[in-house]
């Protein structure tokens, strides 16, 4: 019997809403759509790449509480209000996925709040990323 397991950010949204940032649910973690808050200082900023990175540093610490990594990821989706944005995030996405290549898809489509420019979900594998 596989064990399913909810990992919360600490995010307003988990609670208003009523999801978690991550469910692990045996050795796969699914990562719910995550934007570019950064929840310890409760700020967003303006500019589409470091919200991309940001995205990525709670991406990265919820998989690290699942005891995974970005290198786990089998499957990644970016959703933004803006195509022309996701263009300049190219070079931060392929530092991070370059050497995973999980499969990926870019979805153009409205955000939960104005201020997001780019949301970022993945599914990962425990153990995926040990290839050899």
């Amino acid at each position: 019997m596989t064990t399913r397991r909810a990992i919360m950010s600490g995010s307003s949204f988990e609670e208003h809403i009523g999801y978690a940032r991550a469910v692990v649910d045996g050795d796969r973690v699914h990562v719910s759509g995550t934007t570019g808050f950064d929840y310890a200082a409760m700020t967003i900023s303006d500019d589409v790449v470091e919200q991309a990175e940001q995205c990525l540093r709670n991406i990265g610490a919820a998989l690290a509480e699942a005891r995974c990594t970005l290198a786990d990821v089998v499957r990644v989706r970016y959703l933004l209000p803006d195509r022309d944005d996701f263009e300049p995030c190219w070079p931060v996405l392929r530092r991070h996925f370059g050497d995973v290549r999980p499969a990926a898809t870019m979805l153009v489509c409205g955000l939960a709040d104005p201020r997001m420019k780019i949301e970022i979900e993945v599914d990962a594998r425990r153990g995926s990323g040990d290839r050899v």
